[in-house]
């Protein structure tokens, strides 16, 4: 008498699940890769004030634990910024693709536009405090904030700016992720398809993962450089003394006055470790999303 097995179910990617798991992520790929955002940051901020960031000097004069500051809001912005930008991104290709019955390139630059923004600006507080905390220690002795925690420099902020100074280097920011959005999420949903075209590779295996993750990941930090520095100049500023005005106050205002005044190339200061962020955090994230997803659909 003949016998079958049942065959088991493979479990489906829900929207909850995908929103889930770019959160997931995100988190645990910016928990290793935090130190080399905050030397991108320092170095490019150093620059703003005529200093030469030194790594031996920083090591000596606050420990080297001290890469690791403002890694609780750098995590706390990944719990908003990724799980939205890929899980909002993902969710609206799959939408457009019922509709139309089919993806295509600009489509995918469209609504990685729309999710970074979206995303970008929902998490502009998160972004505010990262900049500040890893950038304090950077400062001269009276110009510190020397904030204690997340909590501290959100309520702090708050109390001492109010709530809009959080979205003050918004437009930079959220400009930047529309940036983030196509040269990240969407080139990466792209170059998948291109590497199963032409490598041969097997779709969303952890080579095609790899490959395409790589090279969105070099694309977007050279797109995204200038305006990652021009939100971090307008993120750290204080106003002028006597004055009471900001130096810098849109994103082309500051990228024509650093350019005018320092030169083209400053806005690339620290872009090593900036490439060492968006590279490494663009392929850590997709792997451990995709290797999450692996788990749950087989298991």
């Amino acid at each position: 008498m003949a016998t079958s097995s049942a065959v088991p179910q493979k479990r489906t990617i829900t929207p909850a699940v995908t929103f889930a798991t770019s959160g997931l992520g995100g988190c645990l790929a910016w928990t290793v890769i935090h130190p080399a955002n905050t030397l991108a940051v320092r170095i490019n901020l150093a620059s703003m004030q005529g200093k030469v960031f030194s790594f031996s000097g920083m090591v000596k004069e606050h420990g080297i634990l001290s890469v690791y500051d403002g890694l609780p809001a750098g995590v706390l912005r990944q719990v908003i910024y990724a799980t939205a930008r890929f899980g909002l991104f993902e969710t609206f290709r799959d939408k457009l693709h019922e509709i139309r019955g089919h993806t295509d390139f600009a489509a995918r630059v469209g609504l990685g536009a729309i999710s970074g923004g979206m995303a970008a600006y929902m998490s502009c507080p998160m972004e505010v405090s990262v900049v500040r905390m890893s950038n304090d220690i950077n400062l001269p002795v009276n110009e510190r904030r020397n904030y204690k925690n997340v909590y501290d420099t959100v309520s702090r902020i708050t109390k001492e700016e109010g709530v809009a100074a959080f979205w003050r280097g918004s437009n930079p920011f959220v400009q930047r992720a529309m940036l983030v959005g196509v040269f990240q999420v969407a080139f990466y949903d792209q170059f998948k398809d291109i590497y199963v075209r032409l490598a041969n590779q097997e779709k969303n295996s952890i080579p095609n993962v790899f490959c395409a993750a790589m090279t969105s990941g070099i694309i977007y930090s050279l797109a995204t450089m200038p305006l990652e520095a021009s939100k971090n100049r307008m993120a750290s500023q204080k106003p002028d003394a006597t004055t009471g005005k900001y130096r810098y106050t849109g994103t082309l205002q500051t990228i024509r006055t650093v350019t005018a005044q320092e030169g083209f190339r400053t806005l690339y200061k620290g872009f090593l470790p900036y490439y060492i962020r968006c590279g490494g955090h663009t392929v850590g994230m997709f792997i451990i999303i995709q290797k999450i997803r692996d788990i749950y659909i087989n298991h």
